[in-house]
Protein backbone atom coordinates (compact mmCIF):
# COMPACT_ATOMS: atom_id res chain seq x y z
CA UNK A 1 0.00 0.00 0.00
CA UNK A 2 1.30 3.44 -0.98
CA UNK A 3 0.64 5.47 2.17
CA UNK A 4 1.01 8.90 0.53
CA UNK A 5 -1.43 8.06 -2.27
CA UNK A 6 -3.87 6.58 0.23
CA UNK A 7 -3.78 9.65 2.47
CA UNK A 8 -4.34 12.07 -0.41
CA UNK A 9 -7.22 9.96 -1.77
CA UNK A 10 -8.87 9.95 1.66
CA UNK A 11 -8.66 13.73 2.07
CA UNK A 12 -9.62 14.78 -1.44
CA UNK A 13 -13.27 15.63 -2.10
CA UNK A 14 -14.90 16.78 -5.31
CA UNK A 15 -12.80 17.56 -8.35
CA UNK A 16 -9.65 19.68 -8.55
CA UNK A 17 -9.60 22.69 -10.88
CA UNK A 18 -6.90 24.61 -12.69
CA UNK A 19 -6.44 27.45 -15.17
CA UNK A 20 -3.63 28.93 -17.23
CA UNK A 21 -3.55 32.74 -17.07
CA UNK A 22 -1.73 35.41 -19.08
CA UNK A 23 -0.92 38.56 -17.12
CA UNK A 24 0.26 42.00 -18.26
CA UNK A 25 2.07 44.25 -15.77
CA UNK A 26 1.12 45.88 -13.54
CA UNK A 27 -1.24 43.36 -11.96
CA UNK A 28 -2.13 42.24 -8.47
CA UNK A 29 -4.61 39.65 -7.23
CA UNK A 30 -5.86 39.07 -3.67
CA UNK A 31 -7.16 35.58 -2.79
CA UNK A 32 -9.35 35.23 0.29
CA UNK A 33 -8.86 32.36 2.71
CA UNK A 34 -10.72 29.24 1.59
CA UNK A 35 -11.20 25.57 2.41
CA UNK A 36 -9.30 24.61 -0.72
CA UNK A 37 -5.58 23.96 -0.95
CA UNK A 38 -4.09 25.90 -3.84
CA UNK A 39 -1.00 26.16 -5.99
CA UNK A 40 0.67 28.64 -8.34
CA UNK A 41 3.27 27.78 -10.96
CA UNK A 42 5.30 30.46 -12.78
CA UNK A 43 5.41 29.33 -16.40
CA UNK A 44 6.85 32.66 -17.58
CA UNK A 45 7.95 35.85 -15.89
CA UNK A 46 8.18 36.62 -12.18
CA UNK A 47 5.88 37.67 -9.37
CA UNK A 48 5.56 38.15 -5.62
CA UNK A 49 3.57 35.84 -3.38
CA UNK A 50 2.35 37.86 -0.39
CA UNK A 51 0.97 35.61 2.40
CA UNK A 52 -1.31 36.99 5.10
CA UNK A 53 0.92 37.85 8.01
CA UNK A 54 4.05 36.49 6.32
CA UNK A 55 7.03 37.77 4.42
CA UNK A 56 6.68 38.19 0.63
CA UNK A 57 8.23 35.43 -1.48
CA UNK A 58 9.89 36.30 -4.81
CA UNK A 59 8.86 33.85 -7.50
CA UNK A 60 10.99 33.23 -10.58
CA UNK A 61 10.25 31.28 -13.78
CA UNK A 62 9.73 27.62 -12.95
CA UNK A 63 8.90 28.17 -9.27
CA UNK A 64 6.01 26.28 -7.66
CA UNK A 65 4.18 27.35 -4.50
CA UNK A 66 1.62 25.25 -2.64
CA UNK A 67 -0.73 26.59 0.05
CA UNK A 68 -1.99 23.49 1.84
CA UNK A 69 -4.13 25.25 4.46
CA UNK A 70 -6.13 27.66 2.29
CA UNK A 71 -4.41 30.74 3.70
CA UNK A 72 -5.41 34.10 2.24
CA UNK A 73 -2.67 35.55 0.05
CA UNK A 74 -1.88 37.82 -2.86
CA UNK A 75 0.01 37.33 -6.10
CA UNK A 76 1.32 40.46 -7.80
CA UNK A 77 3.83 41.78 -10.31
CA UNK A 78 5.26 44.08 -7.65
CA UNK A 79 5.00 44.82 -3.94
CA UNK A 80 3.53 48.30 -4.52
CA UNK A 81 0.86 47.25 -7.04
CA UNK A 82 -2.82 47.73 -6.03
CA UNK A 83 -4.53 44.41 -5.41
CA UNK A 84 -7.78 43.30 -6.98
CA UNK A 85 -9.99 40.86 -5.07
CA UNK A 86 -10.69 37.71 -7.04
CA UNK A 87 -13.49 35.25 -6.42
CA UNK A 88 -14.02 31.54 -6.77
CA UNK A 89 -16.06 30.77 -9.89
CA UNK A 90 -18.70 28.00 -10.05
CA UNK A 91 -16.28 25.72 -11.94
CA UNK A 92 -13.78 25.93 -9.06
CA UNK A 93 -11.33 28.31 -10.76
CA UNK A 94 -10.51 31.85 -9.69
CA UNK A 95 -11.55 34.89 -11.70
CA UNK A 96 -8.57 36.44 -13.45
CA UNK A 97 -7.31 40.01 -13.88
CA UNK A 98 -9.75 42.35 -15.62
CA UNK A 99 -9.86 42.09 -19.38
CA UNK A 100 -8.91 45.18 -21.47
CA UNK A 101 -11.80 47.51 -22.43
CA UNK A 102 -13.83 46.54 -25.48
CA UNK A 103 -11.95 47.27 -28.67
CA UNK A 104 -8.55 47.30 -26.98
CA UNK A 105 -6.34 44.27 -27.53
CA UNK A 106 -3.27 43.29 -25.59
CA UNK A 107 -0.14 43.70 -27.67
CA UNK A 108 2.88 41.44 -27.51
CA UNK A 109 3.57 38.52 -25.23
CA UNK A 110 2.23 38.58 -21.67
CA UNK A 111 4.75 39.56 -19.00
CA UNK A 112 3.73 36.62 -16.84
CA UNK A 113 2.03 33.28 -17.47
CA UNK A 114 0.84 31.33 -14.45
CA UNK A 115 -0.72 27.95 -13.87
CA UNK A 116 -2.97 28.03 -10.81
CA UNK A 117 -5.33 25.52 -9.28
CA UNK A 118 -7.26 24.34 -6.26
CA UNK A 119 -7.90 21.05 -4.45
CA UNK A 120 -10.92 20.52 -2.25
CA UNK A 121 -9.93 18.77 0.99
CA UNK A 122 -11.93 17.33 3.88
CA UNK A 123 -10.71 19.56 6.69
CA UNK A 124 -12.72 17.59 9.25
CA UNK A 125 -10.44 14.57 8.65
CA UNK A 126 -7.19 16.44 8.02
CA UNK A 127 -4.40 13.89 8.03
CA UNK A 128 -1.33 14.65 10.14
CA UNK A 129 0.78 14.26 7.03
CA UNK A 130 -0.72 17.38 5.41
CA UNK A 131 -1.26 19.20 8.71
CA UNK A 132 2.53 19.32 9.17
CA UNK A 133 3.08 21.30 5.99
CA UNK A 134 4.01 24.98 6.39
CA UNK A 135 1.57 27.68 5.30
CA UNK A 136 3.57 28.17 2.10
CA UNK A 137 5.55 25.42 0.39
CA UNK A 138 7.96 27.10 -2.03
CA UNK A 139 9.74 24.86 -4.52
CA UNK A 140 12.25 27.01 -6.45
CA UNK A 141 13.15 25.91 -9.95
CA UNK A 142 16.65 24.57 -10.35
CA UNK A 143 18.45 22.78 -13.11
CA UNK A 144 17.86 19.04 -12.85
CA UNK A 145 15.58 19.37 -9.82
CA UNK A 146 12.07 17.94 -9.50
CA UNK A 147 12.02 16.67 -13.08
CA UNK A 148 8.89 14.58 -12.56
CA UNK A 149 7.06 17.57 -11.08
CA UNK A 150 7.91 19.73 -14.06
CA UNK A 151 6.96 17.02 -16.54
CA UNK A 152 3.47 17.00 -14.97
CA UNK A 153 3.35 20.82 -15.02
CA UNK A 154 4.28 20.91 -18.71
CA UNK A 155 1.63 18.35 -19.65
CA UNK A 156 -1.01 20.17 -17.59
CA UNK A 157 -0.11 23.50 -19.17
CA UNK A 158 -0.44 22.04 -22.66
CA UNK A 159 -3.89 20.59 -21.92
CA UNK A 160 -5.14 23.87 -20.43
CA UNK A 161 -3.76 25.94 -23.29
CA UNK A 162 -5.62 23.99 -25.97
CA UNK A 163 -8.59 21.89 -24.94
CA UNK A 164 -8.97 18.73 -27.02
CA UNK A 165 -11.04 15.55 -26.80
CA UNK A 166 -10.32 13.85 -23.48
CA UNK A 167 -8.87 16.98 -21.87
CA UNK A 168 -11.34 17.00 -18.99
CA UNK A 169 -10.31 13.55 -17.75
CA UNK A 170 -6.62 14.20 -18.51
CA UNK A 171 -6.57 17.48 -16.57
CA UNK A 172 -8.22 15.88 -13.52
CA UNK A 173 -5.70 13.02 -13.54
CA UNK A 174 -2.75 15.39 -14.03
CA UNK A 175 -3.89 17.57 -11.12
CA UNK A 176 -4.01 14.54 -8.82
CA UNK A 177 -0.54 13.57 -10.07
CA UNK A 178 0.75 17.11 -9.59
CA UNK A 179 -0.35 17.17 -5.93
CA UNK A 180 1.59 13.98 -5.21
CA UNK A 181 4.67 15.33 -7.00
CA UNK A 182 4.49 18.59 -5.01
CA UNK A 183 4.35 16.70 -1.70
CA UNK A 184 7.14 14.34 -2.72
CA UNK A 185 9.34 17.22 -3.90
CA UNK A 186 8.89 19.09 -0.63
CA UNK A 187 9.79 16.06 1.51
CA UNK A 188 12.83 15.39 -0.66
CA UNK A 189 13.89 19.02 -0.20
CA UNK A 190 13.41 18.73 3.56
CA UNK A 191 15.61 15.62 3.72
CA UNK A 192 18.26 17.22 1.49
CA UNK A 193 18.37 20.22 3.84
CA UNK A 194 18.76 18.00 6.91
CA UNK A 195 15.25 18.79 8.21
CA UNK A 196 14.09 15.19 8.16
CA UNK A 197 11.36 15.11 10.80
CA UNK A 198 7.72 14.24 11.34
CA UNK A 199 5.96 12.45 8.51
CA UNK A 200 8.83 13.10 6.10
CA UNK A 201 11.02 11.11 8.46
CA UNK A 202 8.29 8.53 9.13
CA UNK A 203 7.92 7.68 5.44
CA UNK A 204 11.71 7.48 5.08
CA UNK A 205 12.16 5.24 8.14
CA UNK A 206 12.12 1.56 7.01
CA UNK A 207 10.46 0.19 10.16
CA UNK A 208 7.81 2.87 10.59
CA UNK A 209 7.07 3.05 6.85
CA UNK A 210 6.60 -0.73 6.73
CA UNK A 211 4.14 -0.57 9.64
CA UNK A 212 2.22 2.28 8.02
CA UNK A 213 1.93 0.31 4.79
CA UNK A 214 0.61 -2.64 6.78
CA UNK A 215 -2.00 -0.49 8.54
CA UNK A 216 -3.15 1.13 5.31
CA UNK A 217 -3.11 -2.16 3.44
CA UNK A 218 -5.16 -4.08 6.04
CA UNK A 219 -6.96 -1.63 8.35
CA UNK A 220 -9.41 -4.37 9.36
CA UNK A 221 -6.76 -6.72 10.71
CA UNK A 222 -6.51 -7.10 14.49
CA UNK A 223 -3.04 -5.59 14.65
CA UNK A 224 -1.03 -5.55 17.88
CA UNK A 225 1.95 -3.31 18.55
CA UNK A 226 4.17 -6.39 18.59
CA UNK A 227 2.91 -7.51 15.16
CA UNK A 228 3.44 -4.07 13.65
CA UNK A 229 6.92 -3.95 15.16
CA UNK A 230 7.70 -7.35 13.65
CA UNK A 231 6.66 -6.06 10.22
CA UNK A 232 9.36 -3.42 10.58
CA UNK A 233 11.89 -5.77 12.16
CA UNK A 234 11.87 -4.15 15.60
CA UNK A 235 10.97 -5.25 19.10
CA UNK A 236 7.65 -4.09 20.48
CA UNK A 237 9.14 -1.44 22.78
CA UNK A 238 11.65 -0.07 20.25
CA UNK A 239 9.00 0.13 17.54
CA UNK A 240 6.43 1.83 19.78
CA UNK A 241 8.96 4.52 20.75
CA UNK A 242 10.08 5.16 17.19
CA UNK A 243 6.55 5.23 15.77
CA UNK A 244 5.29 7.68 18.40
CA UNK A 245 8.34 9.93 17.98
CA UNK A 246 7.96 10.21 14.19
CA UNK A 247 4.20 9.97 13.64
CA UNK A 248 3.26 11.92 16.76
CA UNK A 249 0.99 9.31 18.38
CA UNK A 250 1.09 5.62 19.42
CA UNK A 251 0.61 2.95 16.72
CA UNK A 252 -2.82 1.76 17.86
CA UNK A 253 -4.11 5.32 18.20
CA UNK A 254 -3.18 5.97 14.60
CA UNK A 255 -4.69 2.62 13.58
CA UNK A 256 -8.04 3.56 15.15
CA UNK A 257 -8.01 7.01 13.53
CA UNK A 258 -7.25 5.54 10.12
CA UNK A 259 -9.96 2.88 10.52
CA UNK A 260 -12.54 5.59 11.21
CA UNK A 261 -11.28 7.68 8.29
CA UNK A 262 -11.59 4.63 6.05
CA UNK A 263 -15.07 3.93 7.39
CA UNK A 264 -16.20 7.47 6.63
CA UNK A 265 -14.93 7.18 3.07
CA UNK A 266 -16.68 3.81 2.58
CA UNK A 267 -19.98 5.10 3.96
CA UNK A 268 -19.94 8.14 1.68
CA UNK A 269 -18.60 6.61 -1.52
CA UNK A 270 -19.36 2.86 -1.52
CA UNK A 271 -22.66 0.99 -1.51
CA UNK A 272 -21.68 -1.32 1.34
CA UNK A 273 -23.85 -2.48 4.20
CA UNK A 274 -23.04 -1.36 7.74
CA UNK A 275 -21.88 -4.90 8.51
CA UNK A 276 -19.48 -4.87 5.55
CA UNK A 277 -18.04 -1.50 6.57
CA UNK A 278 -17.56 -2.64 10.16
CA UNK A 279 -15.82 -5.85 9.04
CA UNK A 280 -13.49 -3.98 6.69
CA UNK A 281 -12.43 -1.66 9.47
CA UNK A 282 -11.75 -4.30 12.11
CA UNK A 283 -14.95 -4.45 14.16
CA UNK A 284 -16.60 -7.77 14.98
CA UNK A 285 -20.08 -6.33 15.41
CA UNK A 286 -22.14 -3.50 13.94
CA UNK A 287 -22.91 -2.27 17.45
CA UNK A 288 -19.23 -1.92 18.39
CA UNK A 289 -18.50 -0.19 15.09
CA UNK A 290 -21.44 2.21 15.40
CA UNK A 291 -20.40 3.13 18.94
CA UNK A 292 -16.79 3.81 17.90
CA UNK A 293 -17.91 5.74 14.82
CA UNK A 294 -20.27 7.99 16.77
CA UNK A 295 -17.53 8.67 19.33
CA UNK A 296 -15.21 9.78 16.51
CA UNK A 297 -17.64 11.68 14.23
CA UNK A 298 -20.36 12.74 16.65
CA UNK A 299 -23.14 11.13 14.56
CA UNK A 300 -24.30 7.58 13.85
CA UNK A 301 -22.95 5.90 10.67
CA UNK A 302 -26.34 5.90 8.94
CA UNK A 303 -26.86 9.60 9.54
CA UNK A 304 -23.33 10.35 8.37
CA UNK A 305 -24.00 8.45 5.12
CA UNK A 306 -27.30 10.27 4.49
CA UNK A 307 -25.66 13.67 5.09
CA UNK A 308 -23.08 12.92 2.37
Amino acid sequence: MDVLSDVVAAMRTGRPHSARRDKYAPWGLRFAAADEAGFHVMLRGSAWLIPQGGEPVALAPGDVVFLAHGQGHALASGLDVPLQDVRLLPDGTWSGPPEPPAGEAREGCPDTVTLCGTYRLDRDRAHRLLAELPEVVHLPARVGGHRSLWAAVELLGMELEERRPGSEAIVTSLLDTLLLYILRAWWESERAAGRDRGWAAALADPAVAAALRAIHGEPGRAWTVAQLGAVGGLSRAAFARRFAALVGEPPLTYLTWWRMTTAGRLLRHDDLSLREVSERTGYTSEFAFAKAFKREFGVAPGRYRRAG
